[in-house]
C-alpha cells in the first residue's frame, strides 16, 4: 500500500489514516494529504503449501462481476482449445466429452445470453458507447430474459432496444437512426422493443436534452466552437419559450445549429444538417421557422447580413 511519509504543507510525519473516508490526514496542520484510498488491506486471502501464509502467498480474488459475461464472470469452464495441443489422444476426447455435457446442462437463458451478450458487445464497439452504457444495457437485457420478454421478439431488436434505453438513461446521444444502421433493425422496430422493455421493467427514463445532441452534429458538419456555444444559447431560449416540449430532440437540436451557423457565416445546407442528424429536411425547416418567428431570430439573421455587406 502506499503511503505519504511527511505532509507537503508542514512537513509533518505525524499522520493518521481514516479509514471510514478512506483519506490520510495531517494531525498538525489537519491537511488531507492523500484520498480515495480505498485499499487498506486485502479482505481475502488464499494461503498456498503446507501453511505458510506468508505476504507472498496471499493475494486477490479474481476479477468483478459484470453483466456483460452470460455468468456474470463467476462461471468456470472446462479448458480452452488451446489446451489440445498438450493433450493425448484420450485426454483429447475426455476432453471435448467435458466440454460437450457443460454446454448441454446449460439452461436455455444461459445460452441465450450467450449469444445476445456478444452482439450487444459489437453493437456497443461500433456505436463506440463508454463502458457503463454496455453494462447498463446488459443489466437491462439480462432482466429482460428473466422476465421473458424475449419471446416473440428478435434478440437484436431486444438488444439495441436495451442499448437504447441504457444511452437515455445515462445521458449519451444516440439516435435510433444510428443504433438502426448499427443492428440492422428497423427504427420503428428498435423503438417498439424499447418503449415495450421500459414499460415491463419499470424503467424511468427522462425526456432527452437536445443539447446533448450539439457537440456531436456541430462535429460532424465542422463547425466553429462559437456556432456551437450559439446553438446552445438558440436551445435554452427555447426552452424557456415552451419550443421544444413535444418535439424530437434531434429535430429541434438540428435546426438550432442551422440557424447559429448563418448567424456566425458558415453555411450549411438543410440536407446536410438532415443527414447529420438523422431526420428529414421538412422538420428542420419548419423548426427553423419556429424558432426564427417565436424568438425573433430573424432580426439577429438581419444584421449579420448587414454586416457582411460592408
Amino acid at each position: 500500500m502506499y503511503f505519504v511519509k511527511k505532509c507537503s504543507e508542514c512537513g509533518s510525519e505525524s499522520l493518521f489514516i481514516n479509514r471510514e473516508k478512506g483519506e490520510i490526514i495531517c494531525r498538525d496542520c489537519g491537511l488531507v494529504v492523500e484520498d480515495k484510498m480505498v485499499e487498506f488491506g486485502q479482505e481475502w486471502r488464499e494461503f498456498e503449501g503446507d501453511g505458510g501464509g506468508g505476504e507472498e502467498s496471499r493475494r486477490r480474488t479474481g476479477a468483478p462481476m459484470t453483466y456483460t459475461q452470460f455468468d456474470q464472470g463467476l462461471g468456470t469452464e472446462v479448458g480452452q482449445k488451446a489446451d489440445l495441443f498438450q493433450l493425448g489422444a484420450k485426454d483429447r476426447n475426455k476432453f471435448f466429452r467435458l466440454r460437450k455435457w457443460q454446454y448441454r446442462i446449460s439452461t436455455a437463458i444461459e445460452r441465450n445470453l450467450k449469444l445476445a451478450l456478444a452482439e450487444l458487445k459489437r453493437v456497443s464497439s461500433y456505436l463506440k458507447l463508454p463502458k457503463m452504457v454496455e453494462e447498463e444495457a446488459a443489466m437491462i437485457y439480462t432482466q429482460a430474459v428473466q422476465r421473458g420478454l424475449v419471446r416473440g421478439r428478435s434478440m437484436e431488436s431486444v438488444v439495441s432496444g436495451a442499448l437504447y434505453a441504457a444511452c437515455r438513461r445515462h445521458e449519451v446521444p444516440r439516435t435510433l437512426d444510428e443504433l438502426s444502421e448499427a443492428s440492422s433493425i428497423e427504427k420503428k422496430e428498435i423503438g417498439r422493443t424499447y418503449r415495450f422493455v421500459t414499460r415491463e421493467l419499470g424503467i424511468t427514463i427522462l425526456p432527452s436534452n437536445p443539447a446533448d445532441y450539439i457537440a456531436r452534429f456541430a462535429s460532424s458538419l465542422k463547425l466553429q466552437p462559437d456556432t456551437q456555444s450559439k446553438a446552445v444559447e438558440i436551445l435554452e431560449e427555447a426552452q424557456h419559450a415552451e419550443l421544444t416540449s413535444g418535439r424530437g430532440p434531434t429535430g429541434i437540436a438540428a435546426a438550432a445549429l442551422y440557424v447559429a451557423a448563418l448567424m456566425h457565416g458558415e453555411k450549411r445546407t438543410q440536407r446536410e444538417v438532415a443527414d447529420v442528424a438523422g431526420v428529414t429536411e421538412v422538420t428542420i425547416r419548419n423548426r427553423y421557422k419556429e424558432l426564427l418567428d417565436k424568438l425573433k431570430l430573424d432580426k439577429e439573421l438581419k444584421k449579420q447580413k448587414k454586416k457582411k455587406g460592408r
